[in-house]
C-alpha cells in the first residue's frame, strides 16, 4: 500500500469511529425540570422487621451518590419513588452436620414493587415494577442480627437497580 492510501484509510477509519459516537451524551438524559426526587419510606408488607426504612435509606444514598437528582420532600419534588416490600423469604442453603438439621447458611430473597410518579402531571411512569434481590448469610449465633446485616446488602442491590432504572427512564421532553 502506498503512503497516501494508508493515510486515506486512517482518516476513513477515524470518521467512521466518530460517527458511532454521534448519539452519545456526556450529561444526563433526564430533563432539568425533572431532576428532583422524593422517596417516602417503603411500605413493608412482610414479617421481616425494618426492611422498609433500610431500603429507603439505601435508595436515598444511591440517588445522592449517582448525582443526577436532588432529593426533596414529597410536596416539592418533580418525581416520587413509591415502594413496597412485598415478599421476604429465608431458606436454608447449607446445614451443619454436627447439629443434625440445623441450617448454617441461609439464602435471603426479598421482592419489592416500585412506582415512579411525575408529581407535576400525576402520570405514573413506572407502575409497580418488580425488583428481586438476594444474598446469603451464615448463622453465627444470632440469626436475627445476621439477617439484619444481610438486609443491608439486599437494600444496596435494590437501590442500585431502582436508581439505574429511574436515571435511564426515557423521559419525554
Amino acid at each position: 500500500m502506498k503512503k497516501s492510501q494508508i493515510s486515506r484509510l486512517a482518516v476513513l477509519s477515524f470518521v467512521i469511529a466518530l460517527a458511532g459516537c454521534a448519539n452519545y451524551r456526556w450529561t444526563s438524559s433526564v430533563p432539568e425540570e425533572l431532576r428532583t426526587v422524593a422517596v417516602p419510606v417503603f411500605e413493608n408488607r412482610t414479617s421481616s422487621a425494618e426492611l422498609g426504612p433500610i431500603v429507603t435509606q439505601y435508595v436515598l444514598r444511591e440517588f445522592q451518590r449517582e448525582g443526577t437528582f436532588s432529593i426533596r420532600r414529597s410536596g416539592s419534588s418533580a418525581l416520587e419513588v413509591q415502594g413496597s416490600i412485598v415478599k421476604a423469604s429465608r431458606d436454608p442453603a447449607a446445614f451443619n452436620r454436627g447439629y443434625g438439621s440445623r441450617a448454617s447458611e441461609y439464602r435471603y430473597t426479598v421482592t419489592a414493587e416500585v412506582s415512579l410518579i411525575n408529581k407535576d402531571t400525576g402520570k405514573v411512569l413506572l407502575n409497580n415494577r418488580r425488583y428481586v434481590a438476594e444474598t446469603t448469610f451464615l448463622t453465627r449465633g444470632d440469626l436475627l442480627t445476621t439477617q439484619r446485616d444481610a438486609a443491608a446488602r439486599i437494600a444496596q442491590e435494590f437501590a442500585r437497580q431502582i436508581v439505574d432504572d429511574v436515571t435511564a427512564f426515557p423521559y419525554e421532553k
